[in-house]
């Protein structure tokens, strides 16, 4: 299976993760979900765009928005999963911030850790979704 096609395979699984946290989840897990879906398709639109060459700068920022986000639901919410996820999108974050700071083009590396953490946020969504559902694990302050 080729990238092109595992790519489009995380967008669908992020989509259906979405859709389960609407579903199953609380406040925090639609949240959180539809967040994560929101900016994996304005990043999908933005790398399929003509200007696809000064995109760096633009992954840095939606990646620390994402971090922000689950920030931001970590401290309302105290939940295992949100710390996960709020430090996963802060290894997202350095690994983007490395490559802009460095001028390097992304390569394999990038490609396997940004494709391993994508995978990572996805499933400690999932398994925050499964906990709220059944009713473990989550407190509101």
């Amino acid at each position: 299976m080729t990238g092109w096609y595992l790519h489009h395979f995380l967008l669908l699984c992020i989509a259906g993760a979405a859709i389960f946290a609407w579903l199953k989840g609380g406040w925090a897990e639609r949240f959180g979900a539809t967040s994560n879906l929101a900016l994996a398709l304005v990043v999908f639109v933005l790398q399929r765009s003509v200007v696809a060459d000064g995109l760096a700068p633009v992954l840095l920022a939606l990646d620390g928005l994402l971090g922000l986000i689950f920030l931001g639901l970590a401290i309302r919410f105290t939940s295992l999963w949100l710390g996960g996820a709020m430090l996963l999108q802060g290894v997202q974050f350095s690994l983007h911030a490395f490559y802009y700071v460095t001028g390097r083009e992304f390569d394999l590396l990038f490609k396997v850790v940004n494709n391993l953490v994508s995978w990572g946020v996805l499933a400690v969504i999932l398994a925050g979704t499964v906990a709220t559902w059944r009713g473990i694990g989550r407190r509101e302050i």
